[in-house]
């Protein structure tokens, strides 16, 4: 369902339907599963950038997850897997996430590396006259 704002559409998802509480348990349980099993498979958190299948979403840096909130999900099953995982880390609650981040052996590096600049010979500013 499209939405305007400031002469901008987006595009928002459905509200999830709350389940009973009976079912609270077995639902979480379902969420939690697709969160263990979903990676992002687009923009700069995707494959291209994290080879091979992404970050996963529960890895994803809580900024980003923000970006989604403001902007609107994704459609489908992924945008309600984000949404969840935006839901827990607004609330405070990201220790539900560190059983997968330990079965991963401590989560997921998203910096680039980088190498430290080579420095050589007269390159130094000891050895530089002109540098003093």
């Amino acid at each position: 369902m499209p939405v305007r704002k400031f002469g901008i559409l987006y595009f928002m998802p459905k509200k999830m339907a709350t389940p009973a509480p009976e079912d609270f348990e077995a639902h979480l349980r379902a969420m939690l599963a697709d969160v263990a099993r979903s990676y992002m498979p687009f923009g700069r958190f995707g494959p291209a950038q994290h080879p091979p299948r992404g970050v996963p979403v529960w890895a994803l840096p809580y900024e980003y997850l923000c970006y989604f909130e403001r902007n609107g999900y994704p459609r489908g099953r992924l945008g309600q897997v984000l949404k969840f995982v935006h839901d827990i880390k607004r609330d405070g609650a990201e220790d539900i996430f560190m059983p997968l981040r330990q079965a991963q052996g401590g989560g997921v590096s998203l910096r680039q590396s980088r190498r430290p600049p080579r420095i050589t010979g007269a390159e130094t500013a000891e050895d530089d006259p002109d540098a003093r």
